[in-house]
């Protein structure tokens, strides 16, 4: 987008009681946020839902001059500014009704490369929580998917770690302007999440942090990715609130079902209950559900014997060659290892060409 027409998008990004989803509309029925500005009062009257508040605002509003600082601070920053237009612009979020007019960006994603999930959870995560949260991104790594989360305390900075860990991308969403880090103690993660990603944000530099921020900092989580993952939660948080955001945009989530009468767990348990998430028991969940496939080229089971594979690869393929198609849960006992570990496993092998997955939950080797 030119800086014109992006001065004139972030001057209507910033005019008081138009939110996006208003000024969407506005520019539809306009072309541009240039002839958003510029139409006569009596052609905003045409428009339908467009009352004398939002006129007085764009006609009185002196958000032209603000937003010419703003660019500037854009500029100088190096900062990405998408228009929701534009090609640049996660596509994800298009979808999204609400999705920012403008969003900002620090860092170098690759939106349409990979596929994006986000990760959300409880602030005061369990060693429960933790593990669980590792051995997902861990598991799901043979995809190279894009984690994005929230850059806060627990299951955000557990999720973002763990994809620097893998060497994938890691998105933080945050609640305030880029210039600034929310939690202050995060700060020294910030150079690696932009080398491996970034952060992205639709708040002004001039943005003051407040809690009341996190709600629309939800829904860029939920936004972006085709599905959100809730590792724990209590009764009440702002991953319940991602979750609903994800839900209302028609993406999937799931959600890791906890002990009941566990607080930490109780959300989870709540989403599972009323089938706004898919339990998700093991990470082979969510490749399975996504419909997710790994391009190798099948390869004979005479090849396969000449494959390098670790120990326990070679105690799972051993049992597949003398079981034939079995199911994961039933692996996993006969192979004496936790489930998620089979399902690991599983992966890695269907990443060598060795094995395929069925519907089902099945396996087999090729």
């Amino acid at each position: 987008m030119n800086p014109t027409q992006l001065h004139y998008a972030l001057a209507l990004q910033a005019v008081p009681n138009i939110g996006d989803i208003t000024a969407k509309k506005l520019i539809q029925h306009r072309g541009s946020p240039e002839a958003v500005f510029k139409a006569s009062k009596k052609t905003l009257q045409s428009i339908d839902g467009i009352g004398t508040v939002i006129i007085n605002a764009l006609q009185h509003s002196n958000t032209l001059k603000i937003a010419e600082k703003e660019l500037e601070f854009i500029q100088k920053n190096d900062i990405q500014a998408f228009y929701f237009d534009d090609a640049d612009y996660p596509y994800r979020l298009k979808h999204c009704i609400d999705g920012p007019i403008v969003l900002f960006q620090k860092g170098d994603v690759e939106w349409d490369t990979s596929p994006v999930i986000s990760i959300v959870g409880t602030r005061k995560l369990t060693s429960y929580g933790k593990k669980q949260c590792e051995e997902l991104v861990d598991s799901l790594s043979v995809f190279n998917p894009i984690i994005v989360s929230g850059f806060a305390y627990g299951a955000d900075i557990t999720a973002h770690k763990a994809a620097l860990n893998l060497n994938l991308q890691t998105v933080g969403c945050m609640a305030q302007g880029l210039q600034n880090t929310y939690p202050p103690l995060h700060e020294k993660y910030r150079s690696c999440v932009e080398k491996n990603g970034g952060f992205v944000t639709d708040f002004w530099s001039t943005a003051v942090f407040d809690p009341s921020n996190f709600l629309k900092r939800n829904r860029l989580i939920a936004g972006l990715s085709e599905a959100t993952i809730v590792i724990e939660s209590g009764a009440k948080g702002g991953s319940l609130v991602t979750a609903n955001f994800a839900f209302g945009y028609n993406r999937e989530v799931f959600a890791i079902p906890g002990r009941i009468g566990d607080s930490q767990s109780v959300g989870c348990n709540t989403l599972i209950k009323t089938k706004s998430a898919h339990l998700l028991s093991t990470p082979a969940d969510v490749p399975y559900i996504l419909n997710w496939n790994l391009e190798t080229k099948p390869k004979p089971i005479q090849k396969a014997l000449f494959i390098d594979l670790e120990s326990d690869e070679q105690i799972v393929y051993d049992f597949l060659k003398k079981e034939g198609k079995t199911l994961l849960d039933l692996i996993a006992l006969n192979c004496e290892i936790p489930t998620s570990k089979a399902a690991y496993l599983l992966l890695n092998l269907e990443l060598k060409g060795v094995v395929r997955p069925l519907p089902g939950k099945e396996f087999e080797l090729i």
